[in-house]
């Protein structure tokens, strides 16, 4: 169970860090995009601290 945990952790670690840098590769005039890709990430960061609590 724990090496599930963990795969499941590293791939919304993995998620979490191309929708950041996605978000800092759009064009700065385009910042309600921005503004979305960092909402996404941060709801995945969200989520990798649920799963690290149990």
């Amino acid at each position: 169970m724990l090496r599930i945990l963990k795969s499941k952790l590293d791939i919304l670690q993995d998620s979490c860090e191309k929708t950041l840098e996605q978000s800092n590769k759009l064009p700065s005039s385009n910042k309600t995009k921005s503004d979305a890709k960092q909402l996404e990430a941060q709801k995945i960061l969200e989520q990798i601290e649920i799963l690290q609590q149990h």
